[in-house]
């Protein structure tokens, strides 16, 4: 995809301060990028709508001030420098699911293969703060969605999103190493809230990179803007609108994760939910969707089977970890029910402390149990 001057400009006029994607669309959408800029420089006559909007907030003195030519230089410099593509929704290669959206955005910024929207996809998200059992399932489930030639759409955060991202990567390291393979497998969706040149969270560059070049990351927001909390739930409408199912993996009853629950219930879009512990807080929100009726996802299967896809064959990850003793059982199946201290622990198994600390010692070993923060978590499927 090549930025031409067109692209350009509509790129700085997504820049221009007060913006936003409603006065975005109505900007481009209505004007086309280039008679916005000319109009908002001042260059054209604005009729109708158009001037009722430069009336609002002074908006015509402020963006009056900040179309400069050398705005537009420093857009396009940046734009190159990054290697971020501009796309329209009038551009053919927009993706088709997003241009039938009710809030669209005018303007899309592209890191990567924006042919990964043909795929089928899935959304696959939760919270930021998720337990390690959390992480493991959703890295879990997007691996064998990948492998069987399902997209995973996330965001890019910290938690179960990293997680899902990590899940694909791992799909595509495998089918790349044994050529044995048959099933085909889908790259990575990622839509973030950050301009495409800020990645955040800082610790996330390296998956921010290898996503791009294994599948693509999209944007509304232009080069150089910082994760500004009011992004955040914009983005999420755009999350849910890729997205045919979404699974949420871990939520807290409020937060991003139902905000974006939300914007896929208004899109009639499957919403379908982890069981949790009752106990766990950061499965108070997927418990509650479940209970309203969201149907209940325990492996790739129950996916498939929403998508209306053959899951009698799907290509599923083969656990490789020995398999517990009956002794070693016992303590997995305690944490399975919710995570424990030590002495909690203790206290339930009422076994000796060195025979507790032994088993568990095995089953860390074996990837079956995990430490998180002074709390152990089992690591097995839901």
């Amino acid at each position: 995809m090549t930025n031409t001057h067109e692209h350009v400009v509509a790129a700085a006029v997504a820049a221009l301060p007060l913006v936003g994607p409603q006065r975005l669309r109505t900007l481009v959408g209505g004007l086309g990028a280039v008679d916005a800029w000319r109009t908002i420089r001042g260059e054209l006559a604005a009729h109708d709508h158009i001037a009722a909007l430069l009336a609002q907030h002074d908006l015509r003195r402020i963006w009056r001030k900040a179309a400069t030519d050398d705005m537009l230089t420093r857009t396009e410099q940046s734009l190159i420098d990054n290697d971020i593509a501009v796309v329209l929704a009038t551009d053919p290669h927009y993706p088709a699911v997003l241009r039938g959206d009710h809030a669209a955005p005018a303007v899309l910024f592209v890191r990567g293969d924006l042919n990964v929207f043909q795929r089928r996809r899935v959304g696959v998200i939760g919270t930021r703060a998720a337990s390690a059992a959390g992480r493991h399932f959703a890295r879990q489930i997007a691996r064998d969605l990948a492998r069987n030639d399902v997209a995973i759409v996330s965001g890019l955060a910290r938690g179960i999103d990293a997680a899902a991202h990590h899940g694909v990567l791992d799909a595509h390291d495998a089918h790349d190493a044994a050529s044995s393979i048959a099933t085909q497998c889908a790259p990575p969706i990622a839509v973030v809230a950050t301009g495409l040149d800020v990645v955040y969270p800082r610790e996330h560059a390296t998956l921010w990179n290898a996503v791009a070049e294994c599948g693509v990351i999209i944007s509304e927001s232009p080069p150089g803007c910082g994760p500004d909390a009011f992004r955040f739930p914009l983005r999420n409408r755009i999350l849910a609108a890729a997205s045919e199912v979404l699974v949420v993996v871990e939520s807290r009853a409020a937060g991003g994760s139902m905000i974006t629950v939300e914007e896929a219930l208004q899109r009639s879009i499957t919403v379908m939910a982890v069981p949790g512990s009752p106990h766990s807080e950061v499965s108070a929100g997927t418990n509650h969707l479940i209970s309203q009726g969201a149907a209940t996802v325990c492996d790739a299967t129950d996916v498939l089977v929403a998508l209306g896809l053959d899951h009698r064959h799907h290509a599923a990850s083969t656990d490789t970890r020995v398999p517990p003793a009956p002794g070693e059982r016992v303590v997995l199946d305690v944490l399975a029910q919710r995570p424990l201290t030590f002495d909690q622990l203790v206290a339930q198994l009422c076994l000796p402390i060195t025979e507790v600390a032994l088993r568990l010692g095995r089953l860390e070993a074996q990837g079956w149990v995990v430490a998180n923060a002074g709390w152990w978590e089992a690591l097995v499927r839901r």
